[in-house]
């Protein structure tokens, strides 16, 4: 099914106007609820989907999770035919997938292809997906959202990026249908994902960086803010800190320092090393549930 969405974009001379775009989803509940991806719906001030026969719905934002680029929405519908989710953990490399959406904003269409392989890593926009499906099935805009389907009809995937590029083809990517589930269940029962929490915002140090901002190191976390009362000011991190290590792993971007915080537990006590100007110091954290986005 495709999801139209509105949202208020700014011109060169700061003038607001309502920009359309389009994209895919998968109906997964018949009291309408819908996955889909959080670029999709990001911003959006009007939500609308439309069905294979043309029916339009109106859709409000349930829950969205910018870490994995899921969301969910839920169309104003009852009773709807919706899709059956399968397992992701059962693909084999070479098994023939189907990426169905609205590509280029035409309407529904399905292009087929294989596995190429499973459990990828990619960095888009500053961050990084995981647990991705590569596929050779073409993914073009539009399609983001879509259901990527094996040859019983089962969803196994989200359709979510491809790499476009000269010289390069056949390389689109899909969030597996296993690592979804929860964060969908977690989206329809609370609107957001609770995962273990430090409470710091990051930024990734390289050499321009520490040249600039004259660190010590050349690798590692940037501090730029220290939520209050988190479990980070209470172990005494300050904005300006570099972290280098986590738990004893060594720490060279924050990506790296958001997947130990991600595969720790909350509550759990961890040891951060970092750099304080010239000083090394230690301290130890304990981790809390991350707080709900609109607080």
């Amino acid at each position: 099914m495709s999801v139209i969405t509105e949202m208020v974009a700014y011109d060169l001379f700061n003038q607001a106007y309502t920009q359309e775009a389009a994209g895919s989803g998968v109906i997964v509940d018949p009291r309408g609820y819908i996955i889909t991806n959080n670029h999709v719906v990001e911003g959006a001030q009007d939500i609308q989907i439309e069905l294979h026969d043309g029916t339009t719905y109106p859709a409000t934002i349930v829950g969205t999770d910018a870490l994995t680029d899921l969301a969910v929405i839920r169309a104003d519908a009852d009773d709807l035919s919706y899709a059956v989710l399968g397992q992701s953990g059962e693909l084999a490399v070479g098994e023939w997938v189907v990426a169905i959406g609205n590509a280029l904003g035409e309407g529904i269409s399905a292009s087929q292809g294989i596995v190429s392989r499973l459990d990828v890593s990619i960095a888009v926009g500053g961050s990084t997906l995981r647990d991705l499906i590569q596929t050779t099935a073409a993914i073009n805009p539009g399609n983001s959202g879509g259901p990527l389907v094996n040859m019983a009809g089962e969803v196994i995937g989200i359709n979510s990026v491809k790499v476009a590029s000269i010289g390069v083809e056949g390389m689109s990517y899909a969030i597996a249908i296993d690592g979804a589930r929860p964060i969908v269940q977690s989206l329809i029962n609370q609107g957001y994902v609770a995962r273990p929490w430090l409470g710091v915002s990051l930024y990734t140090v390289d050499r321009f960086t520490a040249r600039v901002n004259q660190l010590a190191v050349e690798e590692g976390a940037l501090i730029v803010d220290v939520a209050a009362g988190s479990p980070g000011a209470k172990a005494g991190l300050q904005k300006g800190d570099v972290i280098v290590e986590f738990n004893a792993s060594p720490i060279k971007s924050a990506d790296d320092l958001l997947l130990g915080i991600i595969n720790s537990k909350v509550g759990d006590s961890v040891e951060i090393v970092y750099m304080r100007k010239q000083d090394r110091r230690t301290a130890t954290a304990q981790l809390s549930e991350s707080p709900p986005p609109w607080q």
